[in-house]
């Protein structure tokens, strides 16, 4: 036989891991001090400019 759960029980459950997993995204975005996020932002800006520098450029038959 199938388990036996309770419906309202699961939902909590769920709505608190899905909360925990939000609040753990916020610690990891919001708390980087500020030279933390300046060096993340210039790591991306250069990974950024290294990818389109590599990009090539359409010939004339396409």
């Amino acid at each position: 036989m199938a388990e036996i759960i309770n419906l309202r029980r699961a939902r909590k459950a769920k709505k608190r891991s899905d909360k925990e997993k939000r609040a753990a995204d916020n610690r990891a975005l919001f708390g980087l001090s500020k030279a933390q996020k300046e060096a993340a932002k210039a790591e991306n800006k250069r990974q950024t400019e290294a990818l389109d520098g590599h990009e090539r450029e359409p010939t004339e038959d396409e």
